[in-house]
């Protein structure tokens, strides 16, 4: 039987600063890397980037844990609950 799909999306860009949130500068140009099936493979693909992009420090790569924004029931440490 296969390993369920765990969506991985790789994403990056050049950040507004280095310190404060990860904003990027211009979501025009984001740089839509990929979607993966596990993390390994997201990793790769992360990891490829941001050494090609080494010299720009603004420069930033991030692996997004889709999965879990497309299942968010999954996530067992959040409250979900409306009793406020």
């Amino acid at each position: 039987m296969p390993d369920k799909q765990l969506l991985h999306l790789v994403i990056g860009g050049e950040l507004k600063a280095l310190d404060g949130p990860a904003e990027f500068r211009d979501l025009t140009k984001v740089d839509l890397v990929g979607a993966y099936p596990n993390y390994t493979q997201a990793l790769a693909a992360w990891r490829g980037k941001a050494q090609s992009t080494v010299d720009n420090a603004l420069m930033r790569y991030f692996i997004i844990h889709a999965h879990k924004l497309l299942d968010p029931d999954s996530d067992h440490d959040h409250d979900h609950g409306h009793d406020h």
